[in-house]
């Protein structure tokens, strides 16, 4: 295949080929993550789905500033790769796996320092407070590989080589599952037998990936470049600390309310937990769809083809509207079996009413967040990042300030009422800044 098909190809084409492999590779990741639910869920109890799902939206926002980190990192590979430049292209990826590296290890040590405090902020409820600490622990222990093996992916797509990233993941995912099955059922585990699991998985993954990368990284350039350029640091952080914001705002948002969701109790927790592990789940199109947006642009922007970039990008608009009108219909309809998948046959009616109700709403309203998330690959992939920044922080502003102060007044579910306005805002902003043409300019003159 045409290693440079994305600023060739059809843009239909070239956008499917290329995120494709990034589907079905995150939807085996998010789905290993949801085995791990449905494994404690029905093999030990309630109470531990609840205790996995109290740290969730916390471990999010550390998966998000690896995958926005990554991603941010590779909108430069992609623009040296469009524009042949390797050498620049090599020394910006040494830069980037450097500098993850370093903050992966830093964020580690202070989550394990943090870990039951930042629980007792979240309201965690005390029946499910050990088990919810020893989870969390696990998962900052295997922090450095998952930014190894985050930032990895997001390299290998700006390079075109999507499917690496993809075999890696099935891998990873099917090795996770017999881990969780092993660790719980037989050795009775629990809760820490899922977190083991993961890091195990995830581990052997992220090695293998960066023995791969370097292969990779040889045959596009032999010369050798200063492990950590300042420069190349200087213009990555312009693009990925807002990726990191547009990829923690979902996570982050829900962090904060988390709180609110746990003061309801640990039943509610449990099925509001089932229902974001599938939101996680079906949202996957949409996410693989921004990210091949952000590689598309910057790459038809290295390559000197701006015209292709609102090709692409009406292109991806029907991508993501078939994906909702799909995600609707399974949720709609299978909204019962999916959450008792996690609850089991012991699950409270309390638990399922509050995993149903989420789904049931939320059906109507992904493809919003494929709007946005395609609108905001695309300015990240320019470097328009002004506008960029400001739809994704009043989207979780948004979030944030309706679900903390009118879910105490009205029910949980003012909780998940307020995620499509915080969609639809940040859509809207998006846009708009597409519209005016704007990014045009700016990525002309980062050229």
């Amino acid at each position: 295949m045409d290693k440079e098909y994305l600023i060739h190809q059809r843009p239909l084409q070239a956008l499917l080929v290329f995120s494709l492999p990034m589907m079905i590779g995150n939807l085996f990741q998010q789905f290993y993550t949801m085995v791990d639910s449905i494994v404690v869920g029905q093999f030990v109890s309630q109470d531990a789905l609840a205790a996995v799902g109290a740290s969730y939206s916390l471990t999010n926002v550390f998966i998000s500033i690896a995958i926005g980190g990554g991603i941010g990192a590779s909108v430069l590979t992609s623009r040296y790769f469009g524009a042949r430049s390797y050498d620049r292209m090599k020394g910006s990826v040494q830069t980037a796996l450097l500098s993850f590296l370093i903050l992966s290890l830093l964020l580690a040590g202070l989550g394990l320092l943090c870990s039951r405090q930042i629980l007792l902020l979240l309201n965690t409820p005390a029946n499910i407070m050990d088990m919810a600490t020893e989870y969390l622990n696990i998962y900052f222990l295997g922090l450095p590989f998952l930014f190894l093996y985050n930032v990895l992916s997001a390299m290998f797509n700006a390079l075109g080589r999507s499917r690496i990233p993809l075999y890696l993941l099935i891998f990873s995912s099917l090795f996770n599952i017999a881990l969780d099955l092993f660790l719980v059922l037989v050795f009775h585990m629990g809760v820490s037998g899922v977190a083991w699991a993961t890091l195990i998985a995830q581990g052997i993954s992220a090695v293998i990936s960066f023995l791969l990368f370097l292969r990779e990284l040889k045959r596009w350039s032999h010369t050798p470049q200063p492990l950590f350029q300042w420069r190349e640091l200087r213009q990555m952080a312009g693009i990925a600390l807002p990726s990191i914001l547009q990829q923690s705002t979902v996570s982050i948002g829900m962090m904060l309310v988390q709180s609110v969701v746990n003061s309801f109790g640990s039943e509610v927790l449990a099925g509001f937990s089932a229902g974001m592990r599938v939101e996680s789940f079906v949202i996957v199109p949409m996410s693989a769809m921004g990210n091949a947006m952000s590689t598309f642009t910057a790459q038809n922007i290295g390559a000197g083809q701006l015209d292709r970039v609102p090709r692409g990008y009406h292109a991806s608009m029907k991508i993501v509207i078939l994906f909702a009108i799909l995600i609707c219909l399974l949720l709609e309809l299978g909204y019962r079996p999916i959450i008792q998948l996690f609850l089991g046959e012991d699950g409270t009616a309390l638990a399922i009413h509050t995993g149903i109700s989420y789904l049931q709403f939320m059906g109507w309203f992904f493809i919003l967040i494929g709007l946005k998330m395609i609108s905001d690959g695309l300015l990240r992939g320019a470097g328009h990042m002004k506008p960029f920044t400001i739809a994704n922080l009043l989207n979780l502003l948004m979030r944030v300030v309706i679900a903390v102060t009118l879910a105490p007044l009205w029910g949980v579910q003012m909780v998940w009422y307020a995620v499509p306005i915080g969609w639809l805002l940040n859509f809207l902003i998006s846009f708009l800044a597409y519209r005016t043409g704007k990014w045009k300019t700016i990525a002309l003159a980062k050229q």
